[in-house]
């Protein structure tokens, strides 16, 4: 057992480790799958869903679902802050296999990047706060009915829609916040979700019942439809840009607003002092130093000069896109 550590942390930090594997593989297996796709139909960011019929996009699908597994039962462990930023790992091991399977090459930066999401995500397991003590899915209820995060929930809700009915059809295409912005957005509200039902399980298997409450049938039904949704507009941002892009941007945004939203819905921090805290947060930002390296770095492998190439206005891309 980790020196400090809480027995439930540690599960949750094996959980989330194991997730962030399986996580970060089928990033590399669905682009495989649509790439396959693309090539026979419609593309999944021009609107098709001919990914649908490609069994090495279903292979990536199996293999998130199973890393999702890992991470929904972490969240039942342990708290957000401690979880959710070892997401980080699963960019690692993107980058890396997309290095050598996709051929999207992996600058000495690049790997600086990696390095310093491997030290920020240590920091942060090192100084994450104990999970708090919940006895009933009611008292998940009751913190998730409280004003602030009501506000925090509806305001979620007209940003995505805004952006979905507005935005997705006028940049969707050239910009990649737009895709990762509703994922991320709607991810936050996933994992308070993920983590109620997560906690209900946990407690109706140690022989307290919690299915029996219509608070868990919410939350389980707000977990479906978040996922959903985030499922649909991840693949179109996956096959619209570059996966080197794709996932440290949307690691930043989600971890982000995930830990925004705990800090309102669980107050994972009430616990803490000031060094503590301090000591996470620059934790953190070395994770999002080491995504932005990964970011302006992604092309700098491809080319031997090491420098980052040039668009023009002949590109099918425009700069925007990141791609």
């Amino acid at each position: 057992m980790i020196k400090g550590m809480s027995p439930d942390n540690v599960r949750g930090l094996v959980l989330a480790v194991s997730s962030s594997i399986f996580i970060g593989s089928s990033f590399i297996i669905k682009k495989q799958g649509l790439k396959k796709a693309g090539a026979s139909g419609p593309r999944a960011g021009q609107g098709g869903h001919s990914y649908l019929y490609e069994p090495l996009w279903w292979a990536g699908m199996i293999t998130m679902v199973f890393g999702e597994i890992a991470n929904f039962a972490a969240y039942a462990y342990a708290p957000a802050i401690l979880v959710t930023p070892l997401g980080a790992l699963s960019i690692i091991f993107s980058a890396v296999l997309a290095h050598f399977i996709l051929k999207e090459r992996l600058h000495i930066f690049g790997m600086l990047g990696c390095a310093l999401c491997v030290v920020g995500s240590t920091t942060i397991v090192l100084h994450a706060p104990k999970e708090r003590n919940i006895e009933s899915v009611k008292q998940v209820w009751q913190l998730a009915t409280e004003p602030g995060f009501i506000v925090y929930f509806w305001v979620v809700l007209v940003v995505v829609a805004v952006i979905i009915f507005r935005y997705v059809p006028r940049y969707g295409q050239t910009h990649l916040i737009v895709y990762i912005g509703i994922c991320s957005l709607m991810g936050s509200l996933t994992v308070m979700g993920v983590k109620a039902v997560g906690i209900a399980l946990k407690l109706s298997f140690g022989g307290m019942n919690q299915f029996k409450y219509y608070e868990t049938w919410i939350f389980t039904a707000i977990v479906i439809f978040c996922c959903l949704l985030q499922v649909n507009y991840l693949n179109k941002a996956l096959d619209t840009f570059n996966t080197a892009v794709v996932c440290p941007v949307y690691y930043v945004m989600f971890t982000t607003l995930t830990i925004f939203a705990s800090m309102i819905m669980f107050k994972d921090w009430d616990s803490q002092g000031g060094t503590e805290i301090a000591t996470e947060l620059c934790g953190f930002i070395t994770i999002i130093s080491g995504t932005f390296l990964l970011h302006k770095t992604k092309d700098m492998g491809n080319n031997s000069s090491g420098r980052l190439p040039v668009y023009t206005s002949s590109d099918p891309i425009p700069i925007s896109s990141s791609r």
